[in-house]
């Protein structure tokens, strides 16, 4: 099985961190440099204490970097201050116990520390510098913005030592189970942000320790290395005050079809797409399609895809660019797969496996019949047949779900993914654009500035799933839905399985698939 793993989106916010004061020569036969990059410095420690000198520091004796921690909050470890910095093209910290004298700074203080002499040394699970007195630490300025770089939890843990001491935002955080209203931040909780989980702790006497447990949220903060019962360091987020907390939502939104695979080229060169295409889905409830309805809309952004430029109308563009299907009947049942595409209910194409006994609620011979809807207009609406409902183009293309079956511009999915990014998507001049849904990929707000985005390719919503040129491949996302928080507890990764004319239903319905909570 060829796995594509897809998590190319770890974003880095951290504009405007210092990159220091002194001039950085600390390359190979150029001259040497006063200053050391933090994370030169982590490097140097390897499991025992080790004193900082001007050998083992490559002839400095000086780091530069801003202040990140700020114990006015009273959820810092006591008496250090965490410094960071980007050299080197790397954002490392460090932390260094100070005592009261670390009160003297705040964030945003950019300082060089004298570190010469210090000690090297893990305490409390935390790499820090001891020995260094306020005296050695000089403050050249104050308030240089410091923000948070946006990280998953998943990056956090396979790389710890790459974040601890550094300041960081958790983005679409959320507590399982589902926090009750009188739950409180204090002590130790666990976020799940789709990518995996990480600890999360507030002392008691911090000044937000009463405050509620949110729905969801952005959790910034620092990581600090904590001390596991088996000698391992283990990651934990620190925030520093109560605005570190930014409330997403406090709805619980639960998204009742999901989109978990589709066969966008079956059986290869040598077969045809026509009528042979499906998408596969999932129900996080029961639902019967007579009484709600729900409508699955396709796009294709090929160069020879008409109407040619922006989509004006979005999903309800039509002609060659959209075409729609709507689910007006049968049923299905929470945590079972359905199926949607053409009436010949292949599995891969002309000759394969027989898959009509699974439950398809919607089959349509898209290839001889214009979809519902059809206009002569132009652009038509809803959608011009087509041998090809999935593209397999390069360009971009997308499926979406909708409640209800009356789809225009201004229709939100409750679900949708895209492959692939070519071709002319969103006019941020005009607003026109496919609009998208809040998925594990997806957010109609920016979850750092809050601004709305409501388009694919608009602000963050920039993600795909990679195209896939190889024929006769079921596109497959594993993932887990948490049908009780209403959010991604793991995050969709495509599975590109494999299929020949004697696959069956179980090669598609498989551990790998996405599965509810």
């Amino acid at each position: 099985m060829k796995k594509i793993l897809f998590y190319t989106f770890l974003l880095l916010y951290s504009a405007g961190i210092l990159t220091g004061c002194t001039k950085d020569n600390n390359y190979p036969g150029g001259e040497l440099s006063s200053v050391i990059a933090v994370s030169d410095i982590r490097s140097i420690y390897k499991g025992t204490d080790i004193t900082l000198d001007t050998k083992n520091m490559f002839g400095a004796h000086q780091m530069v970097g801003i202040v990140v921690s700020d114990p006015t909050g009273g959820n810092m470890p006591s008496g250090l201050l965490v410094v960071q910095n980007y050299r080197r093209a790397k954002l490392r910290g460090i932390s260094i116990p100070l005592g009261t004298d670390a009160a003297k700074y705040a964030p945003g203080d950019s300082v060089v520390i004298d570190i010469a002499g210090g000690v090297l040394k893990r305490v409390d699970g935390t790499l820090q510098i001891t020995g260094i007195s306020n005296s050695a630490i000089t403050k050249v300025a104050s308030g240089k913005a410091v923000i948070g770089q946006r990280v998953t939890s998943s990056a956090i843990l396979t790389n710890p030592d790459a974040y601890e001491s550094t300041l960081v935002a958790i983005v679409k955080g959320g507590f399982d189970p589902l926090p009750a209203p009188t739950d409180k931040l204090a002590g130790d909780r666990v976020v799940n942000d789709g990518f995996g989980n990480i600890g999360l702790h507030t002392e008691a006497n911090a000044a937000f320790a009463t405050n509620t447990l949110p729905i969801s949220a952005n959790f910034t903060g620092i990581i600090f290395g904590t001390s596991a019962k088996d000698g391992s360091v283990m990651p934990q987020l620190r925030m520093r005050k109560a605005d570190d907390v930014k409330v997403l939502s406090s709805v619980i939104e639960i998204t009742p079809v999901v989109i978990t695979g589709f066969l966008a080229d079956p059986g290869g060169s040598a077969s045809t797409d026509a009528n042979y295409e499906y998408i596969q889905l999932l129900a996080t409830r029961d639902i019967d399609f007579s009484v709600e309805k729900f409508t699955i809309v396709t796009t294709n952004n090929a160069s020879a895809s008409t109407p040619a430029g922006f989509p004006v109308k979005g999903w309800a563009t039509g002609d060659l660019r959209t075409y729609k299907l709507e689910i007006t009947s049968g049923k299905v049942t929470k945590g079972s797969y359905f199926y949607v595409g053409g009436t010949n209910k292949k599995i891969n194409g002309v000759g394969s496996t027989d898959i009509s006994a699974s439950n398809w609620v919607k089959a349509f011979n898209y290839s001889t019949t214009n979809s519902p809807n059809f206009s002569t207009a132009v652009p038509a609406t809803f959608g011009t047949k087509t041998s090809n409902l999935l593209a397999n183009s390069g360009n971009a293309a997308g499926i979406a779900v909708f409640s209800g079956t009356n789809i225009t511009d201004t229709s939100k999915p409750v679900d949708v993914i895209f492959y692939g990014t070519g071709g002319s998507l969103y006019d941020a001049t005009t607003s026109v654009g496919y609009r998208i849904a809040n998925t594990d990929f997806y957010d109609l707000k920016d979850l750092i500035t809050l601004a709305d985005q409501p388009f694919n390719r608009q602000g963050s919503n920039t993600l795909a799933f990679p195209y896939s040129t190889a024929g006769a491949y079921f596109a497959q996302f594993g993932g887990v839905y948490n049908a009780s928080l209403g959010k991604w507890t793991s995050a969709r990764v495509l599975l590109n399985i494999p299929l020949t004319t004697a696959s069956v239903i179980t090669d598609i319905e498989n551990d790998g698939s996405t599965k509810l909570k």
